[in-house]
């Protein structure tokens, strides 16, 4: 069974900034769950890539209203604000 991101979605939505980074720990902390090994990995962030390629934690960030990119570190996540999807 794939994570539920419904509570980072959410989180995300509630922010007033522009950009803040949370690092994996946090990220399992609101979804009260372990992230999956693949989240290391920058392409599983990355909301433009393959979006015909449906993937929980990219529609919870782009249903937010964000981008997520995977940090340097390997270890945490920019969220940067884009226009919200219709």
């Amino acid at each position: 069974m794939p994570n539920n991101y419904d509570a980072l979605r959410d989180y995300l939505k509630a922010q007033t900034k522009t950009e803040l980074v949370l690092t994996f720990d946090e990220i399992e902390e609101l979804i009260d769950d372990a992230l999956p090994r693949a989240a290391q990995r920058a392409s599983w962030w990355d909301t433009a890539r393959a979006p015909e390629e449906k993937m929980p934690q990219r529609e919870a960030c782009l249903d937010a209203g964000f981008t997520a990119t995977r940090m340097m570190d390997g270890k945490s996540v920019r969220f940067t604000k884009i226009k919200p999807r219709r």
